[in-house]
């Protein structure tokens, strides 16, 4: 997974302007985060489809709340620069509840 540096909005917009993306936010010393992030590969090789960002919150906290991300871990899809779904919460989430997800919108 890529991990995303620092940017704006707009920058993400046009970064993402071309495909299907899944941005992850998470932080370190998230706990609910670090509950989902050693599934992660796993889950990431399912959905080749997808280019899985991973968006430090704490580094990206500007555009964290330009894209209304105020709990994590949380997840937006994006197809070819436009949200197509979020599972955007600061609560725990399963392996299940995130495939689940990634079912609605793929």
């Amino acid at each position: 997974m890529e991990k995303l540096p620092q940017m704006t909005a707009a920058e993400l917009k046009d970064r993402i302007k071309d495909g299907h993306y899944m941005l992850f936010f998470s932080a370190d010393w998230c706990p609910d985060c670090n509950f989902i992030k050693p599934v992660m590969p796993e889950i990431e090789a399912e959905y080749p489809q997808y280019h899985f960002l991973l968006v430090d919150r704490d580094e990206n906290i500007d555009l964290a709340g330009e894209l209304g991300v105020m709990g994590i871990p949380s997840f937006i899809a994006y197809d070819h620069g436009n949200e197509v779904g979020r599972f955007v919460n600061g609560d725990r989430k399963t392996r299940q509840e995130v495939e689940t997800f990634i079912d609605t919108v793929a």
